[in-house]
């Protein structure tokens, strides 16, 4: 749970109160970032004060940050959205990852890097089982895939969303100009696959097995990046390859 320091004065309730509110401010951060402060608002149902009063508060503990967002148009003022800072993400509780990088990081002098990439494979071939009925559920249009998946992911708190991205204006009639940003705002093995993208890499290729078309990552957490992007393309149909 998020963790405020607390004056002496002021009822205790009140002060519990202010926690679980803030809590909320920062969980739906995490399922909605970046995100403005006046969307913040509408999702939470409080005063535009409110909500920032919050953000203020989570920004100035280190927990989340702004993000400068230009506008599709390109015209005007970047927009700012909060997403959570790193230490935000390790805040919502990474156990086990400090046991899990020296296990790794022996394992790889023990038995070498295909080793960890063996690891890698199996780990995400059991979520690529838990997956593969419910994505395949939604029919083999890849927005529809895609909508299936981010959902599931959000399931195992990857707070996942697909925003579909127009094809730009002029592009005719070509087909895949059209795609769908897969995005997590938290990913449990971030730490780790900083230092072994191994782990980046083979979820990606399970993600484009599962839409069905090859997909292309745009940013990781792991990097550096605010959220995990991922680039899916669309105008055709899935392939829906049998695994």
């Amino acid at each position: 749970m998020y963790s405020v320091s607390h004056s002496s004065s002021g009822p205790v309730g009140s002060e519990e109160t202010e926690e679980r509110t803030r809590d909320k401010v920062l969980g739906a951060v995490l399922e909605h970032g970046p995100v403005s402060a006046a969307v913040l608002g509408e999702i939470l149902g409080f005063t535009p004060a409110a909500v920032r009063r919050h953000l203020d508060a989570l920004s100035r503990d280190g927990l989340i940050e702004v993000k400068l967002v230009s506008k599709a148009t390109g015209a005007g003022r970047p927009s700012r959205r909060y997403v959570l800072t790193k230490r935000g993400q390790q805040h919502l509780g990474n156990d086990y990852l400090d046991i899990a990088r020296d296990a790794l990081t022996q394992l790889t002098r023990i038995a070498g890097p295909a080793a960890v990439e063996d690891f890698a494979r199996r780990r995400y071939a059991e979520m690529e089982e838990r997956y593969r009925p419910i994505v395949d559920a939604a029919g083999s249009g890849v927005e529809a895939r895609t909508r299936a998946l981010a959902e599931a992911l959000s399931q195992d708190r990857y707070s996942a969303s697909s925003t579909t991205v127009p094809a730009p204006k002029g592009s005719g009639t070509r087909e895949g100009l059209g795609s769908v940003q897969l995005c997590q705002g938290h990913c449990p093995v971030q730490d780790l696959a900083a230092e072994f993208p191994i782990f980046c890499e083979t979820e990606t290729q399970v993600f484009a097995r599962l839409i069905g078309v090859d997909v292309r990552r745009l940013s990781t957490l792991a990097s550096g990046g605010h959220v995990c992007t991922t680039h899916v393309p669309t105008g055709r149909a899935s392939t829906n390859p049998a695994q």
